[in-house]
């Protein structure tokens, strides 16, 4: 048993080498994701949905995550390491439920989004994805107060899943 595990960690070893000799790291994106001297340009994401301030909420609430998780750089376009473009491409809210006189009793909301990430100096495209989604249900009644406020709350959360998972990536590019 004890001379399985050895050659387990023998053969897991000689793996981490034979990687590191043909030239790739083990280490995190951390290392540029904490310089205070990297500087992000996150312009408001154009907006196609029919929410007004959609591309504006997407961006900000991108900068306050990428925030949390580590950055230590700055933000704005003079001087920008990085360029993050966006586009909110479309809000749609889909029925999931209905009451018997077939008035929605859920619904889904869904955010689309496409998003760029542009290495400045080297002009190169970091990362580019189309079609980014997600998703979360809210309740509608008769009140249209009722039923705004929860969209709304809905738009918020599917705003802060997005940012999560945009700077989620960021950092490992980074």
């Amino acid at each position: 048993m004890e001379c399985r595990v050895a050659h387990r960690v023998l053969v897991a070893l000689a793996l981490l080498s034979a990687v590191a000799s043909c030239g790739y790291r083990l280490e995190s994106g951390t290392a540029r994701f904490r310089d205070p001297s990297v500087r992000m340009d996150v312009p408001p994401f154009a907006n196609r949905s029919t929410t007004p301030d959609a591309g504006a909420v997407a961006a900000a609430r991108f900068r306050e995550e990428i925030r949390r998780s580590g950055f230590q750089g700055t933000f704005g376009n003079v001087g920008a390491n990085y360029l993050v473009e966006g586009t909110v491409r479309e809000i749609r809210t889909d029925i999931v439920s209905q009451a018997a006189d077939r008035f929605a009793l859920e619904n889904r909301l869904t955010l689309v989004v496409d998003i760029r990430v542009v290495e400045v100096v080297r002009g190169g495209v970091l990362w580019k994805e189309s079609g980014l989604t997600e998703t979360a249900s809210y309740y509608s009644g008769t009140d249209a107060q009722y039923t705004e406020a929860n969209r709304r709350a809905a738009f918020e959360q599917v705003v802060q899943q997005m940012a999560v998972r945009l700077s989620q990536t960021v950092r490992v590019l980074l």
